[in-house]
């Protein structure tokens, strides 16, 4: 059976992550969330206060680029990777609000975006891989076999990220998410370079009333009848 490369792009807690992740496991691909990598350049960043003070040190940042390691190492006990920052495990840390109102500040450098692509294209060069983000069909991979460009109501996905925080624990208002998400849609379409926009040939996928295992049959099926293809 033949491999293809599947990118999985669309806006902020539009559950791109989740899906990636079950399909990979369906077809036994390699999955990679490219959403963690920058998340995990943003953590580096507030953690050095480059990001997050009073004032923003890019040029510092810029510096300091090449000291910034990312790896996914696979756990098995969870049954997909998590992100590690210059050797530490940081997939909770990146998934907090805090990070969530930076990410997009940090995705607009142009620098960091080719240093995360040029890793990203380098995992994927033998196929066999799904990967999701923002410009995986535009940028990453743009003669990906199968491309999907998923999005939702700012409403519905804001109530799903609440809910997804409470359960861990975070300490915020739906209010609060819900500005967070509509902020970061619009930083997101909006920067120069490498902005969020369907890709040519992409399946616009609108899941606001469908659950996991819908969504997950229908994408699945796309990739399916493509992979069939390519024997």
């Amino acid at each position: 059976m033949g491999k293809i490369t599947i990118a999985i792009d669309g806006f902020s807690s539009t559950g791109k992550s989740t899906i990636a992740k079950q399909l990979a496991k369906s077809l036994g691909y390699i999955y990679v969330d490219t959403g963690a990598m920058y998340r995990g350049v943003t953590l580096f960043a507030m953690r050095h206060g480059y990001v997050g003070g009073e004032e923003d040190n890019i040029d510092g940042l810029l510096e300091a680029l090449p000291n910034i390691n990312l790896k996914f190492v696979y756990n098995k006990a969870l049954g997909f990777s998590e992100l590690y920052l210059n050797d530490e495990n940081v997939e909770q840390e990146i998934r907090t609000l805090a990070v969530s109102r930076q990410v997009s500040r940090v995705a607009t450098i142009e620098a960091v975006r080719l240093k995360l692509v040029a890793m990203q294209q380098e995992m994927g060069k033998d196929k066999g891989i799904v990967m999701d983000g923002r410009d995986i069909g535009t940028v990453v991979f743009p003669d990906a076999e199968l491309k999907i460009f998923m999005t939702a109501s700012p409403e519905t996905r804001a109530a799903r990220r609440y809910k997804e925080l409470l359960g861990k624990g975070e300490k915020v208002t739906y209010e609060d998410v819900l500005k967070n998400v509509q902020q970061r849609d619009y930083i997101d379409s909006h920067r120069e370079f490498s902005p969020l926009k369907i890709a040519e040939n992409s399946i616009e996928f609108d899941n606001s009333d469908m659950g996991l295992k819908e969504q997950l049959d229908r994408i699945l099926n796309f990739a399916l009848r493509i992979i069939e293809k390519e024997k």
